[in-house]
């Protein structure tokens, strides 16, 4: 018997070679396949996409031999594909899923396994918890059929998930004022599916597009892992800095999540980005509707709710609770921690492309630098400060958990602490509207302590209290 496989937040994800092997992405695939044909007719057609990284192109072929087996069609993509591309492509061609072979942010080391649903979203976790119950215990459970057999018969047919996708960016934003603009944009796409898009969507103005780590490079040289956050941005932001560029766009390994320095060369964090997308949904555009967060973002979105009249639903981390609840309250704007946001009117799909180009049509329209922007957005909601640390663990999981929940502090960086919300993790929130919330990844043993507070001169503080009451 092999290894029991555990679906996390967006499906499965393993080291190359250890356990993310084709005999495991065959077993995941027949669990997928078997979901499928509970919920659906044969002959359903299922999206398969692949990013950058070692050998994922053949892993994805991989899977399409197994889920032709079980009397599927699946469009693949011809090559490496950002993840809204290929969730736009889901809902486009009237798929009923997709698959992405993917390890989104995670080191060279891994690839991943995520799943989708027919609207190009999450699968909620009950979903998830289905498809890992029909995952065979062994490969004698894996139906396979050739490749070569499939694309002849053409239950396999190859696609080019770019010209569609591109057709729906013109509809969510206008990109004729961005190419005029005459800004000066350097972007990273941290050597992943993200690279070229923005030259190829800006091109023919004066507004100028320059790239760093473009190249199909699966060690991701220059940095830990594709996450767009410090110090992985650090490259960057120096190749920003030093063009004298106007903003930087960055964008993580499946080009899903976004990153932005400004043009000082200073890195805008994920939670302050949440809350100018927000605020350009609402003051530029003039758009009206619920916003859908997670536990982990900011609580800037609070009180733009309270000043424009719009809900805000708080929902456990991950784009498995975001997306259903988009869906669920035809929610204007969803997002997270880690820079991924969707939008209405397109897939309630984490999209990083579509968040720059908003970015910049904010800068354009408001005729506005980044660290003005910003600046905008304090004023409206007051300074906000957030920062986390994800350290490695070993041990019993659950003890650490009752640990925690046991620890009851009183103060957490010299801030009373009013109340502790244990819906995903261990949210404590703190007398200034802040809070500190400790976490265990879902996709690797690693736990997450995170702040936000609007003193800036005790994020530190708050945070190795945090360690202390993980006992780290």
């Amino acid at each position: 018997m092999l290894t029991k496989i555990k679906f996390g937040t967006d499906g499965w994800r393993g080291r190359i070679a250890e356990d993310y092997t084709f005999t495991n992405v065959r077993r995941c695939a027949q669990g997928f396949a078997t979901y499928i044909s509970k919920h659906y007719d044969r002959d359903e057609w299922i999206v398969v996409g692949f990013d950058r990284r070692f050998h994922s192109d053949n892993f994805a072929l991989a899977v399409a031999e197994v889920l032709v087996a079980n009397g599927l069609r699946v469009c693949l993509t011809d090559g490496a594909t950002p993840t809204p591309a290929i969730a736009f492509s889901i809902v486009n061609k009237q798929c009923v899923g997709g698959i992405n072979v993917t390890a989104s942010h995670n080191p060279p080391t891994d690839n991943g396994f995520k799943v989708r649903n027919e609207f190009g979203g999450a699968i909620p976790p009950d979903g998830l918890k289905e498809i890992e119950s029909y995952i065979p215990d062994s490969e004698e459970g894996v139906r396979r059929e050739k490749f070569e057999d499939a694309l002849q018969n053409g239950r396999i047919v190859r696609f080019d998930a770019a010209p569609e996708y591109i057709h729906q960016l013109h509809q969510m934003v206008d990109l004729g004022p961005i190419k005029e603009a005459g800004l000066k944009v350097m972007v990273d796409p941290m050597w992943g599916n993200g690279a070229g898009w923005f030259p190829r969507l800006l091109k023919g103005g004066k507004t100028q597009v320059a790239e760093i780590h473009n190249q199909h490079n699966p060690i991701f040289p220059e940095m830990s892992r594709p996450e767009p956050i410090p110090p992985n941005v650090d490259a960057g932001l120096s190749a920003a800095k030093a063009q004298h560029a106007d903003v930087l766009i960055i964008t993580d390994g499946d080009a899903d999540r976004l990153g932005v320095g400004d043009e000082n060369g200073q890195f805008i964090d994920q939670l302050r980005v949440y809350g100018l997308l927000a605020y350009y949904l609402l003051e530029v555009r003039g758009e009206r509707g619920p916003i859908v967060k997670t536990l982990s973002t900011t609580t800037m979105l609070n009180k733009l709710g309270k000043l424009y009249g719009v809900p805000v639903y708080d929902v456990g981390v991950g784009f498995k609770y975001v997306a259903p609840k988009m869906i669920e309250t035809h929610a204007m704007i969803g997002g997270e921690e880690s820079g991924g946001y969707a939008f209405h009117g397109h897939v309630p799909e984490r999209d990083g492309i579509l968040a720059g180009l908003y970015l910049l049509d904010m800068m354009v329209q408001m005729q506005k630098k980044p660290s003005e922007l910003l600046d905008i957005l304090f004023q409206k909601v007051g300074a906000h400060y957030y920062d986390r640390i994800d350290t490695h663990f070993e041990g019993d999981r659950r003890q650490r958990e009752t640990m925690i929940l046991n620890a009851s502090p009183q103060t957490l960086g010299g801030l009373a602490v009013t109340g502790l919300d244990a819906t995903d993790g261990f949210k404590f929130n703190l007398e200034d509207g802040g809070w500190l919330l400790i976490r265990f990844s879902g996709t690797e043993p690693i736990i997450r302590v995170y702040t936000e507070t609007t003193h800036d001169d005790r994020v530190q503080a708050i945070l190795q209290d945090g360690l202390r009451v993980a006992g780290l």
